[in-house]
């Protein structure tokens, strides 16, 4: 039987992808206690980075949106594997939203609410979150986009 998160998935017509592997020297998921603790995540679908560039230059803002809204669908992702099961997951708690962008992009929050927009969908008001949106000169593999996650779990 499937979550009732994973329910509103696939009313969205989302199927979570495997989790993906870390990069480096790091591991993509931290539980403790009630709070399991997810790293960063890049848009990537399919293996590939789906999104790469900068804000400002040569992103658009619809298209930073996209990629926030694929990495918010990893986030989900790993914290499947990190539970077995998305109803172990009580809510979100907080994201952190790192925007690849130009010294002249200002627009940060509108480019990770591709990725809040999207979790409230998800997740209903589980959903509803702390958050930062913050600029980075530049991302890990060119990305557009990363964020990572705080969840409360059932422990």
């Amino acid at each position: 039987m499937s979550s009732a998160i994973e329910a509103r998935l696939n009313d969205l017509g989302i199927t979570l992808p495997e989790a993906a592997a870390p990069a480096a020297n790091y591991v993509p998921f931290v539980a403790t206690g009630n709070q399991l603790f997810v790293s960063g995540q890049l848009p990537m679908a399919s293996g590939k980075i789906q999104v790469t560039g900068k804000l400002g230059d040569n992103v658009s803002i619809e298209d930073g949106k996209q990629a926030a809204r694929l990495c918010a669908i990893n986030l989900l992702a790993q914290a499947k594997a990190a539970t077995g099961d998305l109803d172990k997951v009580v809510r979100l708690v907080k994201i952190v939203g790192f925007v690849n962008s130009t010294a002249e992009f200002t627009e940060q929050p509108q480019v990770i609410n591709g990725a809040s927009d999207f979790l409230v969908e998800a997740m209903g008001d589980a959903g509803r979150h702390a958050r930062s949106a913050v600029s980075a000169a530049s991302l890990p593999f060119g990305a557009a986009v990363e964020i990572e996650a705080i969840f409360e779990i059932d422990s």
